[in-house]
């Protein structure tokens, strides 16, 4: 189970709104723009996406500025719906567009049962698991101006996100959307 949450920071403290991701965002830019809309005066926006004890993420906008991203466990949040919006290229280190082995070219016909498997290095294939950590990706001092420090962020386990909202101040808020 998903919990995905907007937080807009405003003169007279955090605002909360619940949202839908699946149904309005299918990009980062996307996600981007749905947070900006959050904040009409461009203040502090941030995207809060949890699922269960598996991972958590947070998505920071400031005004136009390029989103800053923090993933607690990149190898699960890849296997999500919402993960895939935030495991940009970037944010993993990869080329753009290198989404490992191409599968067209390769030969999964069966026919090649007599060649020697030690014949293929098989690093395309590795190195595309790799792309992926089991742990945290992104920008971990995306919080530390709010009172969350990078150090905190990363042992955040379960229910995060309640902590995170603990620290900014905005429990209360964070409560009437979930």
């Amino acid at each position: 189970m998903y919990f995905a949450a907007l937080l807009a920071r405003t003169e007279d403290g955090w605002e909360a709104s619940d949202t839908e991701l699946l149904d309005n965002v299918e990009t980062l830019s996307d996600l981007a723009d749905l947070a900006r809309e959050a904040s009409p005066d461009d203040d502090t926006v941030l995207v809060l996406i949890e699922q269960e004890d598996a991972w958590f993420g947070v998505v920071r906008v400031d005004g136009e500025d390029d989103p800053r991203i923090y993933v607690s466990d990149a190898a699960a949040a890849a296997r999500s719906s919402y993960g895939e919006i935030l495991l940009t290229d970037e944010l993993l280190g990869r080329e753009p567009g290198d989404d490992g082995p191409d599968l067209d070219a390769l030969d999964l016909d069966g026919t090649e049962d007599g060649e020697d498997e030690d014949d293929d290095d098989g690093d395309e294939a590795s190195g595309s698991a790799e792309a992926v950590p089991h742990s945290p990706v992104g920008d971990a001092e995306i919080l530390d101006d709010l009172g969350v420090g990078s150090k905190e962020l990363r042992s955040l386990d379960a229910d995060a996100l309640t902590a995170i909202a603990e620290a900014l101040g905005a429990s209360e808020v964070l409560e009437t959307v979930r």
